[in-house]
């Protein structure tokens, strides 16, 4: 298979793109794990703050004979910690399906490095060596793991299209 300029493609350069794609992946999982590992903190921040909160409450009782008072400012606002602990749900909800899809990117960069160790031992024509690149990124979906760079199989794709509408 060649490009318009009649150059054919080099497996060696396929190799790169898989490791680029692969490193593009890892990275953006080293990010995703920044992000999580603020969720985390800031749920540790509010379960302290919840502990501290009931442990205070539960320090000013004395017993259940004592007599009824109006709440005071030392009471727990239940719907307060309700609140808290709906916010520290949501969050726990977010680091789970951010770590989701921190595996999804690492199981992509691993496939990727897989590709790239499989061009370089299976293939010797370039031409056959992208069209697996191209069923490889269509198969795993990889066009929705790089939201601001083009892969193969878009512009696969685009070509495609552009050599349809001028037939």
């Amino acid at each position: 298979m060649s490009d318009d300029s009649g150059q054919t493609v080099a497996i060696e350069e396929l190799v790169e793109y898989c490791h680029t794609q692969a490193g593009l992946l890892s990275g953006r999982v080293e990010t995703m794990r920044e992000e999580a590992d603020e969720l985390l903190t800031e749920i540790d921040e509010e379960m302290a703050e919840l502990r501290t909160r009931l442990e205070d409450h539960a320090t000013g009782v004395e017993g259940v004979d004592g007599p009824s008072t109006p709440a005071g400012p030392g009471d727990l606002d239940l719907e307060e910690l309700e609140e808290l602990e709906r916010d520290v749900e949501e969050k726990q909800l977010l680091v789970e399906a951010k770590q989701a899809r921190m595996q999804a990117f690492q199981d992509l960069a691993a496939n990727y490095t897989d590709l790239a160790e499989e061009l370089q031992s299976e293939f010797d024509d370039g031409g056959t060596a992208l069209e697996r690149v191209i069923h490889f990124e269509a198969d795993h979906d990889a066009p929705a793991y790089f939201e601001s760079r083009e892969t193969l199989v878009e512009a696969a794709a685009a070509a495609s299209d552009e050599s349809s509408e001028s037939s």
